[in-house]
């Protein structure tokens, strides 16, 4: 069956912020090719790969994310699995991995925590750098566990990063770990619980609520990973964090208060302050 390029731009056009763009990626998927190549033309499509494209149009259509339709996502420079058990890579991230790739070679850093690793995108990309970069992950989810590990496995790193099944709540968490690292990243969950609702739907409907969920005032995760953190890093290591709009000072003290010396806080494209470094 013979599909055109144009007419699945036309489906999509007025419904998605880049329908040429996602037209090139869906078809990508469905042939296994690189969205690159596919250039607008007529596509022959077996009957599976027919009933899959309209599959993923008539949910792309009802707003669902493009990433977990397709099970992939690019953050940095690398290709991610993600599903619904994590919580999408975002571009604002690479913020944090741009900044904490900076310090590892300045600062000839060897070890790496992530607190909250989801699709394990962040220490993942950072193991990806570095050859000689060891790690650990940990996050309350089996299922984010599970993709992330199958990410590692993708990577080439299963061997320099250890998964915990964990929780930063846990008070035993540094003698589980049983170390202390150079440096700790974290994107936690930030946004208010009374505000989950009012986000778009692609978000609030498709990545996990523990991932989003940052208590009453957005800050309750930022607290607890404060406190566990400090044992957790070596002395004179850092701790990058995400954070969402107007939240990078409030996040600042909260680390102050904890004995933490904050270094700098790096903005995104947006010109939005997303990235709190601090050090022990």
């Amino acid at each position: 069956m013979k599909i055109n390029f144009n007419d699945i731009v036309t489906a999509l056009k007025g419904e998605v912020a880049s329908p040429r763009l996602e037209t090139r990626m869906i078809l990508g998927h469905i042939l296994s090719r690189e969205s690159n190549d596919i250039s607008p033309e007529e596509y022959e499509l077996d009957e599976e790969q027919f009933s899959e494209l309209r599959d993923i149009i008539s949910k792309r259509l009802s707003k669902y994310p493009l990433d977990k339709l397709l099970g992939e996502k690019d953050f940095y420079k690398y290709r991610f699995k993600v599903s619904e058990d994590v919580l999408s890579p975002r571009p604002d991230t690479e913020v944090l991995v741009e900044a904490a790739v900076r310090l590892v070679s300045e600062q000839k850093l060897q070890t790496v925590l992530d607190m909250g690793t989801g699709s394990g995108c962040i220490i993942l990309s950072l193991l990806a750098e570095f050859e000689n970069l060891t790690g650990a992950a940990i996050d309350i989810s089996e299922k984010a566990l599970e993709i992330a590990k199958e990410n590692a496995r993708r990577l080439g790193i299963s061997n320099r990063i250890k998964f915990y099944h964990q929780s930063w709540f846990n008070e035993k968490l540094e003698q589980v770990l049983g170390e202390r690292y150079d440096m700790v990243v974290s994107n936690p969950p930030y946004i208010a619980t009374s505000e989950i609702d009012w986000l778009e739907r692609d978000v609030k409907d498709h990545d996990p609520r523990l991932a989003l969920d940052g208590g009453d005032d957005g800050y309750k995760h930022y607290r607890q990973i404060a406190k566990a953190a400090y044992g957790l890093l070596k002395q004179g290591g850092y701790i990058l964090l995400e954070g969402g709009i107007n939240q990078a000072e409030e996040i600042r003290k909260i680390f102050e208060n904890e004995n933490f010396e904050h270094k700098e806080t790096c903005m995104d494209l947006a010109g939005i302050k997303r990235c709190i470094i601090l050090k022990k």
